[in-house]
């Protein structure tokens, strides 16, 4: 019997996977033997490996994300996923008002950059009649967090563009959905975690009673990515402890 949550062999390209959630899918989506193109600015030494590539490039960088995608292609003869990562959150933890500089970096990075990506590999995907595009977003595309505006926007537009993809891409066969994690303990998220006090709030406020860890967004992943969720595109996937449904707090 055909595993349906099977990625091997799967060609996956993964944005912001130098590090954090993107090198964490990287290493377990090539351990399920699929071929794994981890783009990035930067990749740090203790996470170099051997079983997947990685393609230095910023993705702002349109022309160069475009010759990535097409030596992929020439290698390879398709791309079936997608995933969206790369991200950076720029707090303004001062009186002062959120610069104007902070809210364009993360907007360029966060929206922009995925929609370009988006744009060049649909283009790929819609010549196959198939595709995955997972658009890593957060509990933040749903709420309002204080002193970082930009984030908010950018993942609530992200979330919004998924949709947009869904509607325009989904007769060629080609889904988008996105990927929403809560609070997952990372790079990004290590000052709220190591604040005892910020750590215990937020653990308090998951109906699961704990924070996340990389691991409990590996399945989300794989379904997304593999013919399982061949019939699921448009939607909002959240991976938060229960956090979105928790009403009030006692």
């Amino acid at each position: 019997m055909d595993d349906i949550f099977s990625v091997k062999n799967k060609i996956i390209v993964i944005t912001g996977a130098g590090r954090g959630i993107g090198q964490f899918f990287a290493n377990e989506l090539a351990k399920r033997s699929a071929v794994v193109y981890a783009v990035d600015k930067t990749f740090l030494k203790i996470y170099e490996r051997n079983d997947y590539f990685q393609k230095k490039c910023d993705i702002t960088n349109k022309t160069r994300f475009q010759k990535i995608c097409k030596n992929i292609l020439k290698d390879n003869g398709k791309i079936d996923v997608l995933i969206n990562n790369a991200g950076i959150t720029l707090p303004n933890n001062s009186s002062k008002d959120y610069s104007l500089k902070d809210w364009k970096k993360t907007i360029d990075i966060n929206l922009t950059g995925a929609f370009v990506c988006s744009q060049i590999i649909a283009k790929i995907m819609k010549k196959q009649r198939t595709g995955s595009i997972i658009n890593v977003t957060s509990i933040n595309a749903e709420l309002g967090f204080p002193n970082n505006p930009a984030y908010a926007a950018s993942k609530g537009g992200l979330r919004m563009l998924t949709k947009s993809l869904a509607k325009d891409f989904g007769k060629y066969g080609v889904r988008a959905n996105n990927l929403g994690p809560g609070y997952i303990i990372t790079e990004m998220t290590k000052n709220s975690y190591q604040n005892k006090k910020s750590r215990m709030i937020r653990k308090k406020h998951t109906l699961l009673g704990r924070w996340g860890d990389v691991t409990d967004l590996v399945g989300p992943c794989i379904f997304l990515a593999s013919d399982a969720s061949g019939y699921v595109t448009g939607q909002d996937i959240y991976v938060d402890g229960g956090w979105l449904a928790n009403g009030l707090s006692e």
